[in-house]
Formats: C-alpha cells, structure tokens, sequence
C-alpha cells in the first residue's frame, strides 16, 4: 500500500440484517493511515455494524470495503481471518476472551494465529508483560490468573 492511500475505504457500502432494510447505507468514506475517526450514534445506528465490515467480521450486501489497499470482498472467510489476524486490532463489545487462559496467555494470543504480529512482537511473553505494564496490570499473580476471574474493567483493558 502506498503512503498516500487511504488506510480504509469504502464505497457504495451496503448492509442490513434483514433483506431489504439496510442499517448502513455508505456511498463513500476514506480514512487516511494515521488519521482518527470518532464514531458516535445512538444505539442500533450500524457503528458496531461498520465496524464488523471494516474489520472482515461482516461481509457488505452491495459495495466495497479495502481496508490497505486489500478488497476484503475478494477473499473468503479464511483469507479475511487470516488478513484480520495480521493487520487489524479489535477489541470487541463482550471482549472475546477465552476465560480459562491466563490473562497473559490472552494478551499472547494474537501472536500465535499471526506469523506476522509474531515477528513484529519479537518475544509474545515479553512483549504482552510491556503491554500489560502500560495498562496497570502487571502484577503477577494477576497475569496468571485466567480471565474469567477478572473484573470487568480488568476484561476490557486485556482485551
């Protein structure tokens, strides 16, 4: 991808959960890479929805999702797994944690089903250990402790 295209584009995006009552109707959005973007709406207004597209989770009715320079309609649900574990970051609603691992074991997840995001962590342990210590949980006996024993606010900076 070059520096000038856009990090995410979209265009004539189209999507509803029922046949023909679209949540988001999108003629055009580009976001430049380094560029932010505040999402605000009332709830049910599609920004969780938009969110799953531009992400690969969801796949449009109509239109276009690239996401660096990648048409994410042009690969199958494998290939969007596989770009999404790369290249994107998500930390969903209800966190997604697998609650029998170990919060450090969780935060060394993507790691493990990214080749890639394994290579840019050097080492996972050492590099989950950083993260966490940025986010005030870098105590030991928290890190071995496994998800579900966590609070919810402790959940959410895991994820």
């Amino acid at each position: 991808m070059s520096d000038h295209a856009p990090a995410i584009e979209l265009a004539g995006l189209r999507f509803g959960w029922r046949p023909g009552e679209p949540v988001l109707d999108m003629p055009a959005l580009a976001v430049a890479r380094g560029e932010r973007l505040f999402l605000h709406g009332p709830s049910g207004s599609g920004k969780s929805t938009l969110l799953g597209l531009v992400g690969g989770v969801l796949v449009p009715g109509q239109g276009t999702v690239r996401l660096l320079g990648t048409d994410l309609g042009s690969l199958g649900a494998a290939g969007r797994d596989a770009f999404r574990a790369d290249h994107v970051g998500f930390v969903f609603q209800l966190f997604n944690l697998l609650p029998y691992l170990s919060v450090l074991d969780n935060v060394q997840l993507p790691a493990r089903f990214s080749r890639a995001r394994a290579q840019r962590a050097g080492d996972a342990r050492i590099e989950a250990r950083r993260l966490l210590g940025e986010l005030g949980l870098d105590d030991a006996g928290l890190l071995a402790r496994p998800a579900s024993a966590l609070s919810v606010g402790q959940q959410q900076r895991v994820a």
